[in-house]
């Protein structure tokens, strides 16, 4: 599958699945602060996508838990740590996460999944098949 192929699947599972318009699933869309997911919705999202991709994703693989419980040694007053960025690219290698460096403040942690992350984690899973 290409990158294009994916991104369009990808778009159609979170249309239905967050109940938004197609219009609104562009590539830096943010799941939480744009199109309104929740907790719950993470766990359909990760069951239509293997489901559909024929894939076994680990839920802390895609949202790496260990960083969002607020972990002390991976967030600090606030802060993603050295440690903490250091964990976020082993488990997420496939996020860019240059920007978020520039101030890694746990509270944006939500900016980085965005629609064209979660298309690259599934091509990645796919191209791993």
């Amino acid at each position: 599958m290409t990158q294009d192929e994916v991104f369009a699947d990808v778009k159609a599972i979170l249309t239905e699945s967050l109940s938004v318009d197609d219009d609104q699933v562009t590539p830096q869309a943010r799941l939480q602060a744009d199109l309104d997911a929740e907790s719950i919705d993470f766990l359909d999202i990760v069951f239509r996508l293997e489901r559909k991709f024929g894939l076994k994703i680990d839920r802390n693989e895609l949202f790496p838990e260990s960083i969002f419980q607020g972990d002390p040694k991976f967030v600090q007053d606030g802060v993603v740590t050295p440690g903490g960025l250091a964990e976020l690219k082993e488990k997420m290698p496939y996020a860019d996460l240059s920007a978020f460096e520039q101030n890694p403040k746990f509270e944006q942690i939500g900016d980085l999944f965005t629609v064209d992350l979660i298309a690259r984690y599934v091509k990645s899973k796919v191209d791993a098949k």
